[in-house]
């Protein structure tokens, strides 16, 4: 049975995937702190608590385990965050994947998928955004991330390693049987905030910037739904098994939504009026983000299933009503 390491197994895109894997046959070992991560989430597997900045922890339980490949999704993810502490970001994001490279080596282990994000391309100059765009993030978050990307490309050249940089543009959506969704402290994400606008009778849902030269004036970025993530994981883990070529996969649908379309959708799964409110555009913001993701269907056989912006927002609202109310 193919073994599966996967860091960060707590948190929103790994719990996913986790389940994904499971259902490919693996065995799951999730590594994850908690900071971030949930315990409840931790279902298809055991959870060794610990932490990716704790060398000597990881590198015995990369050697307990023996695992065949690496799932790498342990990272800070708030793009503000990094902005106000950079240090914190290239600490955890960039030094925490080299202690998880160092792990592998020291425990014989060639395979990793690892989390990686649009964000390393900063702002577009070509939308549809392919693989071979230039990378020039504009922000902390993005450069820790591309810097692990170097990583795994040196490695690669220099030690054989086999790994899939998987580019997400913006993960959405939760579990299609309701088992898992996405909880963040805080949240910052646009879908979980629409849902809580819809939830909670004090709460105005802001949209930052009416402004953008797009359809309706506000920002459009392209959602998959992290089922669709999931399966795109399984895939590249696969291709790599079967000696397939490392490289990095752009991960989205083609197409884009606007923030007041969604907001739209979330007035459809919960039949009910949204309370909006109109921000300032926030720095960096371009107006369109949008994946090419052929690379991924061509050589990965991956195809969106779920990621219609109708199917993505049921999802996370039921979700988030079910999570809000287990949570009082």
């Amino acid at each position: 049975m193919t073994t599966i390491f996967v860091t960060g197994g707590g948190g929103y895109i790994g719990s996913h995937c986790c389940k994904a894997f499971a259902a490919a046959g693996w065995e799951v070992v999730v590594y994850d702190n908690l900071k971030h991560g949930w315990r409840d989430m931790v279902k298809w597997g055991p959870l060794i608590e610990g932490d990716i900045l704790d060398p000597d922890r990881l590198n015995a339980a990369m050697k307990e385990v023996k695992p065949d490949a690496v799932a790498h999704f342990a990272a800070l993810i708030s793009v503000a965050e990094s902005v106000a502490d950079p240090a914190l970001h290239y600490r955890n994001n960039s030094l925490g994947a080299f202690n998880v490279l160092e792990a592998m080596w020291g425990a014989g282990i060639d395979k990793i998928i690892f989390s990686s994000t649009a964000a390393t391309y900063g702002i577009p100059t070509i939308v549809p955004i392919p693989e071979d765009h230039p990378q020039w993030p504009i922000n902390p978050y993005g450069w820790s991330k591309l810097m692990v990307e170097r990583m795994l490309a040196d490695y690669a050249s220099a030690y054989g390693l086999n790994y899939a940089a998987l580019r997400y543009f913006n993960a959405a959506g939760a579990d299609i049987d309701g088992e898992i969704g996405e909880r963040h402290e805080p949240e910052t994400h646009v879908i979980p905030l629409a849902a809580r606008g819809a939830l909670r009778d004090d709460y105005a849902f802001t949209i930052f910037g009416d402004d953008f030269d797009t359809r309706d004036g506000t920002c459009v970025r392209d959602y998959i739904h992290v089922a669709d993530l999931a399966s795109a994981h399984q895939l590249a883990l696969q291709h790599l098994m079967n000696g397939g070529e490392s490289g990095a996969f752009n991960l989205g649908t083609g197409e884009g939504a606007t923030v007041k379309e969604i907001a739209d959708a979330i007035e459809r799964a919960s039949g009910k009026p949204l309370k909006r409110a109109i921000g300032p555009r926030r720095a960096g913001d371009p107006a369109t983000l949008i994946a090419l993701s052929d690379k991924a269907k061509r050589v990965l056989g991956w195809e969106p299933q779920h990621s219609s912006i109708d199917e993505i927002v049921r999802t996370a609202f039921a979700w988030h009503r079910k999570d809000d109310a287990a949570r009082g």
